[in-house]
């Protein structure tokens, strides 16, 4: 049977996904963040192969005649992984080279996350991705095939309406709080647990340390809280819908014109049905009063990257 293989992966987690030709899934396989670092690209490598062994395995690729051996795996004829951090050529290029040699599969390539989920969402027709986790970006296609981006600056330079970014804003509210520099709000508590501190000092030394996926799981904790009600969280929650709003219309205008309201898909662990953001962010977009009709359905960007995988490795 010929395989096919897509990884999507982020700054939290991945997911390996193994297809047979036709497009039938036959392995889903969970596995560590799959990010890549500007400054070592390729080191994103070694957890990429092991997942993609995982998922082989565990679709029955085996080693010669079919027979399943308990180190190794037959390749895929094509992996495309959708990687968060993917989006200059450069650092593609030396990933791929670097996943070709370990031999996970015939023929690699690296694609951006929301390269992916684009596909999953439109195919190859025209759209407006949004994705936000713990990271933010959104990604178009017009009606004519041109692309476009919005946001996905980092987060030092953007990042905006984000879970890291939502974090941080969790943080500087409960500091400002306890200095009397800024309104009460619930938040104290939930962020102290969540981050084992004993008081607010406490927080300096574990934000300093903490990774960006653990300040950006703060942001379920703001959800709760802005619906107990508490104002200051509300405004954090208010104002991350509205800043992704916004990566919305400007691609919108940067791509238009639109022969009909352009399709809008909603990504990531923020956004996707039932989480936090979508319900904020589906009335911040109503707001914009713009033609636009929301795809009502989960996006899955490791699906998206199997069908890039098979369409390349046919």
């Amino acid at each position: 049977m010929t395989l096919f293989l897509g990884i999507d992966g982020g700054a939290t987690r991945a997911t390996a996904l193994v297809t047979d030709a036709a497009g039938v899934e036959l392995a889903r396989v969970p596995g560590e963040p799959g990010l890549v670092r500007a400054e070592n690209p390729e080191a994103a490598a070694p957890g990429l192969t092991h997942l993609a062994r995982l998922a082989l395995r565990q679709a029955g690729a085996g080693g010669a005649g079919g027979q399943r051996s308990p180190g190794a795996a037959a390749p895929a004829a094509a992996l495309c992984c959708a990687l968060a951090g993917a989006g200059r050529p450069a650092e593609r290029r030396a990933l791929e080279n670097t996943l070709r040699k370990a031999g996970v599969a015939r023929r690699v390539r690296v694609v951006t996350d929301a390269e992916a989920a684009l596909e999953d969402a439109f195919g190859g027709g025209p759209g407006l991705l949004l994705i936000a986790g713990t990271g933010s970006i959104a990604w178009g296609r017009a009606a004519d095939g041109r692309t476009a981006r919005a946001g996905g600056w980092g987060a030092l330079l953007g990042d905006e309406g984000s879970g890291y970014a939502l974090g941080l804003k969790a943080l500087r509210a409960v500091a400002r709080a306890h200095d009397g520099r800024g309104p009460d709000t619930q938040l104290l508590e939930p962020v102290l647990r969540a981050a084992s501190a004993a008081d607010p000092e406490s927080l300096i030394h574990w934000a300093a340390t903490a990774a960006k996926a653990e300040i950006a799981a703060l942001a379920p904790l703001v959800a709760a809280v802005a619906a107990s009600p508490d104002a200051v969280a509300a405004g954090i929650l208010d104002q991350a819908a509205h800043d992704l709003a916004r990566h919305i219309a400007a691609l919108h205008r940067r791509l238009g014109p639109w022969p009909a309201p352009a399709p809008v898909a909603l990504a990531g662990g923020l956004l996707a049905p039932g989480r936090p953001l979508r319900q904020p962010v589906l009335r911040a977009l109503e707001a914009l009063q713009l033609p636009l009709a929301i795809l009502d359905r989960p996006v899955d960007a490791a699906r998206g990257a199997a069908t890039l995988a098979r369409r390349f490795g046919a």
